[in-house]
Parts: structure tokens; C-alpha cells; sequence
């Protein structure tokens, strides 16, 4: 069931990278600055007696892009709690996993053929025969789930993961959230979420199943126009921990229609976390591991949280 956390993680991953833009109807005095590149955050003052820590994720990656710095083992190992987006030692439960599965699947009948036309439907019919996947076995499933079989990145009849990018002989994929779970398992740490999966679940209810399919298409046409390099990108600014350059990259990409859902889908969600971060400090302190794409910008995570009158300091920032 591991492909299936991860499918839920890199869905959402998904939808924060599409809907991310740059606010500029909001001082920037809070987010990270130009000497600020980093992955790895510590988070003191207003009363907490001691530090906590915050870590931006990326969902998944090639095991010989992976990497962990001694300072984030350090920062690990002195924290009390690990808590993750959604609390997957929790998902480990078989009743959670079957319900997550239920809940992908569009509701009252809708299929993919009512929400696109003949051309488009053509179009996403022809991209999953060429990937061995049977269109009509996924009709049913939310359009946004499709987008990340589509891409190639999970292969969703299978155990495990295919390559990145749909090349099949790349190396085996790693989650930085199964690593630092398997971390915290180890060293027998408690485990929580920010969220809930069925919170997380809810946000793709949150956009019509219509815009969903449209969002699919597009996603199709644009891998078919793009150059494969586009996540490899990314990946090496993760391993130079550039979180500007990273917010720059998704800010200049197209939205695909879906920036009417910037506060539903990203912006309500980081200010949603803050109130659970803070009782989470004030109890013990808590290494939180999040995805990348939420730390940075003014209604970034780190901007909310300095916002809240807590001290983040960056550890080992790019210059």
C-alpha cells in the first residue's frame, strides 16, 4: 500500500504545484529571503522552551538523488514527535487504506466520458493505451489522480514505482516521508499529522470533476510538448535546497485554470497547519516534515509562522 500514500502525496503535491503563484498583493516581509535557500528550518521563541524543527519534503525522488544532511539528523534525532502532512502511521490501518481507495473514485456514476468531448477523450484515451493501462479500468477514477498516472511517475497496478519521467530503467524511487517514518519508527517517536487523509482527499472535491478532466488533458498535451528534463530540474534545485528558484520554476508554469483554487488547495491548508504547529511545539518538540512547495512565498509556511511571531532560522541556507 505504499504506492497508495504516495499516490495521495504526490496528487496533492500535484495540485500545490499547479495552483502556486506569487502573491504580490502581500508584503513579502516575512518570506524567506535571496540568503535564505533552504530546506531545513529551526523554529524558536514566543515561550517555546525548546526548539522545533521544520523540514520541506520532496514527495518523490530517485534513490541516488537522495540525501540527508548531518544537520537534519541532528535536528531528527533531538525532537520528540515527527509529524508529517497527514499521520501515516495511522494509514497503516487496513480500514484507512480501503477508504482512501474509495474515496478516489468519483461519486454518483460520473465518468471520464461525461466530463470530456470525443477529442479529448481520444486524446486521454490514446496517451494510457500507449502506457499499458487500459482506459476503461480507470473511467471512474477523479481526473486529478489520473494526471499523476499519466505522467508516468507511479505505476499504479504495481507495488512499487516505475521511473521518474516513465523511463523504466531509471533507479528505484524514495519518499522522504517513508524514510523519515521508518526513522521515527526506529527510534520510537510519536508520530502525527497536520491534517487528515480524508481532509486531503476532500480537496479534490473541492474542484469540479469538469475542471479536473480539463486539467488531465492538458497535462497529457503538455508532456507531449515539454522536454522529459523539466523534474530533473527540480530535483537538482532540491539538492542545492533552493526553495526561491523552486517557487519561481512552478510560479512560471502555466495554472491550467486551477489558480481559482490557489486558497482551497494551498494557501488555506498552510494557514490551517499553524494553530496545530504551534500546539504540537508547546507540548514537546516536534521535527515536522512537509512538502518543499509549502515553505516558501509570503503565505508560506515560514511566513506564517514568523507571522505568529516565532523565530525561523534557516540552517545551512544556498547562498
Amino acid at each position: 500500500m505504499r504506492s497508495l500514500f504516495l499516490c495521495l502525496f504526490q496528487a496533492i503535491a500535484f495540485i500545490t504545484i499547479s495552483v502556486a503563484q506569487t502573491d504580490t498583493q502581500t508584503a513579502p516581509s516575512y518570506a524567506p529571503t535571496i540568503d535564505e535557500n533552504a530546506l531545513l528550518w529551526k523554529i524558536e521563541g514566543k515561550e517555546l522552551s525548546t526548539p522545533s524543527y521544520l523540514y520541506g519534503t520532496i514527495h518523490m525522488i530517485g534513490s541516488e538523488d537522495y540525501f540527508l544532511t548531518d544537520e537534519t539528523e541532528e535536528a531528527f534525532d533531538v525532537c520528540e514527535r515527527v509529524t508529517f502532512e497527514i499521520n501515516l502511521e495511522d494509514m497503516m490501518d487496513f480500514g484507512s487504506q480501503m477508504s482512501l481507495m474509495m474515496d478516489a473514485f468519483m461519486k454518483d456514476g460520473v465518468t471520464l466520458k461525461d466530463l470530456l468531448s470525443d477529442e479529448d477523450y481520444k486524446v486521454v484515451d490514446e496517451h494510457f493505451k500507449e502506457m499499458g493501462m487500459p482506459l476503461f479500468l480507470l473511467e471512474r477514477i477523479k481526473p486529478m489522480f489520473l494526471s499523476i498516472f499519466a505522467s508516468g511517475d507511479m505505476d499504479m497496478f504495481e507495488g512499487g514505482f516505475g521511473g521518474m519521467g516513465g523511463d523504466s530503467t531509471a533507479s528505484s524511487i524514495v519518499s522522504y516521508e517513508m524514510e523519515f517514518m521508518e526513522m521515527a519508527k526506529k527510534a520510537e517517536k510519536e508520530m502525527a499529522g497536520l491534517e487528515t487523509a480524508e481532509y486531503q482527499m476532500s480537496v479534490f472535491d473541492s474542484i469540479p470533476y469538469k475542471d479536473q478532466a480539463v486539467m488531465l488533458v492538458e497535462s497529457i498535451k503538455a508532456e507531449d510538448t515539454t522536454d522529459d528534463g523539466q523534474f530533473d530540474m527540480m530535483v537538482e534545485m532540491y539538492k542545492k535546497q533552493d526553495i526561491r528558484a523552486m517557487q519561481k520554476m512552478i510560479a512560471s508554469e502555466e495554472s491550467g485554470g486551477m489558480a481559482d483554487f490557489e486558497d482551497v488547495l494551498l494557501h488555506n491548508r498552510n494557514r490551517n497547519w499553524i494553530p496545530v504547529m504551534a500546539e504540537q511545539m508547546n507540548d514537546k518538540p516536534t521535527f515536522f516534515a512537509v512538502g518543499a512547495g509549502h515553505l516558501g512565498g509570503p503565505i508560506g509556511v515560514v511566513a506564517l509562522l514568523r507571522e505568529e511571531g516565532y523565530t525561523l532560522t534557516a540552517i545551512n541556507p544556498v547562498k
